[in-house]
C-alpha cells in the first residue's frame, strides 16, 4: 500500500468517459483531513472538473471503520500554543485551504459521489454534506462534536445546520450527538443509505453506464443508480426523527439563556437524548454562544459568505483560550477535563462573541464557483 495520503484513480465507462476516484488513504488515523489531503485533493478535483473526459466523481476513504474522523488537529494545537492571540498563518492556511476544499466540492459542476461509510464527523461533514449524492450505510455515524474542543460547527456547518428540519441542526451543533444514517438524512446531511456490501454493485453499474457528460442528466442517472442500490433496504430508525418534538421544545424561542435553563432541567429515560444534553453541559461555553450568534447571522447569507464568516470565526477561536484548551483535553492529554474560559454560559459576554467574528488573517479561502 503506498505511502500517499490520498490516492487518485479513474473508473472507465461504457462510452469511454471516466468517473475520477479520490480516496482517503489514512486509516490509522480514522483518515483524519491532513493539509496534505487537501493538498492533493484541491488540484485534483480542479482538474477534473475541468477534463471532458471526466464525467463525475467518487470521493472514498481506505478501511471500513471511518470515512473521515474531523480534521487532523496535532499540528495545528502546536501552533495554536506557540502562537497565542498572535497571528498564526498556519491557521490561516489550515481553514482557509481545508473551506476552499469544501466550497469546490458544494459548487462541483459534475455528478459528485461521497461514499460516507462508518464514522463522519467534522471535517468529514464538511467533505462529504456539499457533495451532489451523499450515500450513508448501515454503519455510518455522524456527528459535528466541536463543542466537545471549544470550536464551533464549521466547515459550512452554520450554513448546513441552519437548513435541517426545524431546529434539529441547531440541537447537533449545541450537543455533539452522533446519529445514524437515517438522521443524517432527515437533517438533510446526506441523500440515500445503501449497504455497504453493495458498493461493489454501484462502481459495476457506474461502469456500465453511458454517461453524456449533460450535469444534469448525468446526475439523473447516478440518482437512479444509488436508488437502485438502496431497494428494499430497510433503514435504522431515526432517533431524530423520533424525538423530533421534544428537540423543538428544548430549542424554542430567541433566547440563548432560556434554553440553556431547559437543558439545566431536563430529564429523559432515553439515553442517546439524554447523553446529548448532558454533553451541552459539558461543552464549552464559548462554542454554545458562538454558535448561536452564527445561527443568528446566516440565514441570508450565500454559502461563500458564510464560508468566510466561518474563517474569520475559526481564526478567532485560534486567538482565545477554549480551542487549544480542548484539543489537549480530548486529544493530547486525554484527560477529558478541559478548563474553559469563560467557565459558565452566563459569563459569555456579547464582545467576547463579537471579537471572535472580527475579520482577521490575510490569507482568506478563494470561494470562487466551478459552476
Amino acid at each position: 500500500m503506498t505511502d500517499a495520503v490520498v490516492l487518485f484513480d479513474t473508473l472507465p465507462t461504457a462510452n469511454g468517459k471516466r468517473f475520477g476516484v479520490a480516496t482517503l488513504n489514512a486509516p490509522a488515523s480514522l483518515n483524519s483531513l491532513s493539509v496534505a489531503m487537501v493538498r492533493l485533493l484541491t488540484p485534483q478535483l480542479r482538474a477534473w472538473a475541468a477534463d471532458p473526459q471526466i464525467v463525475g466523481v467518487l470521493l472514498q476513504a481506505a478501511g471500513e471503520k471511518a470515512f473521515c474522523a474531523g480534521g487532523d488537529l496535532r499540528q495545528l494545537y502546536q501552533t495554536l500554543r506557540d502562537c497565542g492571540p498572535n497571528r498564526n498563518e498556519y491557521a490561516e492556511r489550515f481553514f482557509g485551504e481545508e473551506y476552499e476544499l469544501d466550497h469546490l466540492i458544494h459548487t462541483f459542476p459534475k455528478p459528485f459521489l461521497c461514499w460516507g461509510h462508518g464514522i463522519v464527523m467534522g471535517g468529514g461533514v464538511g467533505l462529504m454534506v456539499g457533495a451532489s449524492h451523499r450515500v450513508v450505510t448501515e454503519g455510518s455515524r455522524v456527528a459535528m462534536p466541536e463543542i466537545n474542543i471549544g470550536l464551533f460547527p464549521d466547515v459550512g456547518g452554520s450554513w448546513f445546520l441552519r437548513r435541517a428540519p426545524g431546529r434539529t441542526g441547531l440541537f447537533l451543533a449545541f450537543t455533539a450527538a452522533q446519529v445514524n444514517g437515517s438522521d443524517a438524512i432527515f437533517c438533510g446531511l446526506a441523500d440515500v443509505l445503501v449497504p455497504h456490501a453493495r458498493k461493489a454493485q454501484v462502481l459495476e453499474a457506474i461502469g456500465a453506464t453511458a454517461w453524456s457528460g449533460a450535469d444534469r442528466a448525468d446526475r439523473a442517472l447516478l440518482s437512479r443508480i444509488l436508488a437502485t442500490a438502496a431497494e428494499g433496504v430497510e433503514r435504522p430508525a431515526s432517533k431524530i426523527r423520533a424525538h423530533y418534538d421534544t428537540i423543538e421544545a428544548l430549542m424554542a424561542g430567541e433566547s440563548l439563556a432560556d434554553i440553556a435553563e431547559r437543558f439545566a432541567r431536563f430529564q429523559s429515560e432515553d439515553a442517546w437524548l439524554q447523553g446529548a444534553v448532558q454533553a451541552f453541559a459539558k461543552g464549552a461555553p464559548s462554542s454554545i454562544a458562538l454558535s448561536w450568534e452564527l445561527w443568528q447571522r446566516v440565514p441570508r447569507m450565500s454559502l461563500a459568505e458564510v464560508f468566510r464568516l466561518e474563517y474569520w470565526a475559526a481564526l478567532g477561536f485560534c486567538a482565545h483560550h477554549d480551542f487549544a484548551e480542548g484539543i489537549r483535553a480530548v486529544l493530547v492529554e486525554k484527560d477529558r477535563n478541559p478548563k474553559w474560559q469563560p467557565a459558565r454560559l452566563a459569563d459569555v459576554t456579547q464582545d467576547f462573541v463579537d471579537d471572535h467574528l472580527k475579520p482577521r488573517g490575510e490569507m482568506a479561502p478563494e470561494l470562487v464557483p466551478l459552476r
